[in-house]
């Protein structure tokens, strides 16, 4: 089963920061990446910043297309038409499908705004108490959902490149 976190930190770069512990993490087998992403949001910015860890996703890494949506559901929606708005809702919907639900999505959207960042990881074997210490003292709050295998195999065939 895999696991979709949300490590929100209360600065800009504080998830740059975390992309060194994730992949000590990685080294010491206490998780498996299968992709991850990061958003940085400065104070004075209208929108955040996104970028794919390609250095860190697996194979089957779930790609830019996958991403892009999320980002966009979360970040993007509110500055978008009504008539567009109806058809990013569907997308959005479409979410659900693949285990990220409504309440996940409107949790990341109200956690995370300008002078924040998050680290977005995709993972599966997490030792959860190291995990947890490790990222202990960097100020992050995490949000997570889990995906069950069904649900990871619909995500997987739908944004896989």
């Amino acid at each position: 089963m895999a696991t979709l976190s949300v490590w929100k930190f209360d600065t800009p770069g504080g998830a740059d920061g975390a992309e060194t512990t994730l992949q000590g993490l990685v080294k010491q087998d206490l998780l498996k990446v299968h992709d991850a992403a990061v958003v940085s949001w400065p104070r004075e910015a209208k929108k955040p910043k996104t970028r794919q860890l390609h250095n860190m996703a697996g194979v089957g890494a779930l790609g830019g297309m996958f991403w892009g949506l999320l980002f966009g559901i979360l970040f993007f929606i509110p500055l978008i038409g009504v008539a567009i708005g109806a058809g990013v809702g569907a997308l959005a919907g479409s979410m659900t499908d693949v285990g990220i639900d409504d309440e996940f999505i409107r949790s990341v959207r109200s956690e995370i705004k300008p002078g924040t960042s998050a680290l977005f990881v995709m993972t599966s074997d997490a030792v959860m108490d190291r995990v947890a210490d490790a990222f202990r003292g960097q100020h992050a709050q995490l949000l997570e959902t889990n995906l069950s295998r069904e649900e990871e195999n619909r995500l997987r065939e739908v944004f896989s490149e």
